[in-house]
């Protein structure tokens, strides 16, 4: 395995000031690793968050080509790891060769992508509206916007995408494209993973030349509250559980200054079978289902935790497919010892719970997750019952049987924020059901047709986010190029003289890019 050092990254330097050291385990045994991680002390943090205020009005001001330039950069070091880096992820993961290549691929597409989306200029946002001085009662002024980046950005790494939502994520490679420097707080659950992918997005820094302090990184437990409380962060990304992402949420609003928190935390993602559908290929959607309810041990933010059908013969034969299903499913590994132990409490709950019976899967024992299934009446969710609407972090689904209809639409509109919503169909199920969708727009970020929700396409359209507790603010997305929204603010000039406007808004558009003048797109230059 490769060689870790185990300091924090501040400034461009390395520091290991503390005395409390952690390390990272090997999910499979359970076994520390050979690497000592220095937790980062108060003066660490604080040297972090200022490192990267001190880029920050260098790196925001760099044209949107050089910053382009970095993200490539990134993506190329990236790359270039080795197999012994892919070695070391799978070891702090238990996850399996293919997926953290597959990952790789992702992250490193996701900044090329960030570096296009800076090089076609449309981030600026730019609106021009030319002066009137005729107009009476009183001339308009000369007004221009563009947008800029909101400021450092303190940055959580997830557990369950160990590349994909860690160290060179999507809040990373976005909140970087924003002109926004990071400080990054390293995930207890792949440290090593984190040290290498720092080091590679920090040779991209020195190779493009980018300031000292554009990314930072930090190590341990309980340091993320002196991060978020830090007078020098601006915004901060998470991906992680609802209870974390609340005390985050709080702590940044009870701030002197406070910030926005962009947490994705909790998502059930229903999967809504309709009937033609399930007539037509039930034993079909009872083997996909199972596949994608346990796909990655479940340890997908978008695994489908609910399943809604109406009550019919051929529901309830489904129902016995999918458990028979269930019941064929290995047992896996899980990320680490923590998820393993809270995934078995949530399974203890819904055994406990009146009203929900289980279905499927072995007694939940051992060092692996045992795939599960329940069923819950549908009072439960009609009358808002805060289990039914907690996710179980892990292979395990619950399925709702509703009466018709009518009592379809009422259990939807009882659900809580998702991240995704799936409708099952076939013949004339979305046109006799056609009240779903926007019922279903209401409640989820993204509506998928005949399909399954696990895995998202890092594109221009994608949308990971949805209404609270899914996420905490549903006007945003994690992944696709919308993210780079949540990072940047407007900024208006007026009566400003062309000479001293940013680029983006000067009368001649150097940038080449489209422009809102008086309300009409162009790229063309603005003539006297």
């Amino acid at each position: 395995m490769p060689q870790i050092l185990g300091h924090n990254f501040i400034g461009g330097s390395r520091s290991a000031a503390g005395a409390i050291v952690v390390h990272s385990v090997d999910a499979s045994t359970g076994e520390n690793l050979p690497y000592d991680f220095y937790q980062a002390t108060v003066e660490e943090v604080d040297a972090a968050a200022n490192a990267a205020a001190s880029a920050y009005p260098v790196y925001r001001t760099l044209s949107a080509e050089r910053r382009a330039q970095f993200l490539d950069a990134i993506a190329e070091e990236i790359d270039a790891l080795d197999d012994d880096f892919i070695a070391t992820v799978c070891c702090e993961t238990a996850l399996p060769t293919a997926r953290i290549q597959g990952e790789r691929g992702r992250v490193t597409g996701q900044m090329r992508l960030f570096a296009k989306v800076l090089r076609r200029g449309d981030f600026y946002g730019a609106r021009i509206d030319l002066p009137r001085p005729e107009r009476k009662p009183a001339p308009r002024p000369d007004l221009r916007q563009y947008r800029i980046g909101v400021g450092p950005v303190g940055v959580f790494g997830a557990s369950n995408f160990p590349l994909a939502f860690s160290t060179a994520g999507g809040d990373t490679a976005s909140a970087l494209a924003a002109g926004c420097p990071v400080v990054f707080k390293a995930h207890s659950g792949h440290m090593a993973t984190a040290e290498l992918v720092a080091e590679a997005i920090l040779r991209a820094a020195d190779k493009t030349d980018m300031p000292k302090g554009v990314f930072n990184m930090i190590y341990g437990g309980g340091v993320g509250e002196w991060l978020v409380k830090h007078p020098a962060i601006q915004a901060v990304g998470f991906t992680g559980s609802l209870k974390g992402g609340r005390a985050l949420c709080n702590m940044a609003a009870a701030r002197p200054q406070p910030i926005p928190v962009f947490a994705e935390m909790s998502s059930i993602n229903p999967v809504i079978v309709l009937p033609q559908a399930l007539g037509l290929r039930g034993e079909r959607i009872a083997s996909e289902l199972a596949a994608s309810i346990v796909q990655g041990c479940g340890q997908f933010c978008t695994n489908p935790g609910l399943i809604i059908g109406l009550s019919s013969p051929t529901f309830t034969e489904f129902q016995k497919r999918l458990a028979g299903q269930i019941n064929d499913q290995p047992p896996q590994t899980m990320l680490n010892i923590g998820t393993l132990g809270s995934y078995g409490r949530g399974l203890k709950a819904l055994h406990a719970h009146a009203g929900i019976t289980h279905l499927a899967g072995s007694e939940q024992q051992g060092d692996q997750a045992h795939p599960q299934l329940f069923k819950a009446d549908v009072s439960l969710l009609l009358d808002g019952d805060e289990l039914l609407q907690e996710e179980v972090f892990g292979p395990t689904s619950i399925v709702v049987e509703v009466a018709d209809q009518s009592q379809l639409d009422q259990a939807l509109r009882s659900l809580h924020g998702q991240l995704t919503a799936t409708l099952l169909v076939d013949g004339d199920d979305l046109q006799r059901f056609s009240e779903l969708t926007a019922l279903l727009e209401q409640k989820v970020g993204r509506i998928l047709i005949n399909g399954y929700p696990t895995g998202v396409e890092v594109v221009d359209s994608m949308v990971h986010g949805g209404p609270y507790p899914a996420t905490s603010d549903a006007r945003g997305t994690s992944v696709g190029t919308l993210a780079i929204d949540r990072y940047l603010r407007p900024v208006c000039f007026q009566n400003y003289p062309d000479s001293a406007l940013p680029d983006a808004l000067k009368n001649a558009n150097p940038l080449g890019i489209q422009r809102l003048v008086d309300g009409v797109a162009t790229t063309s230059a603005i003539t006297a």
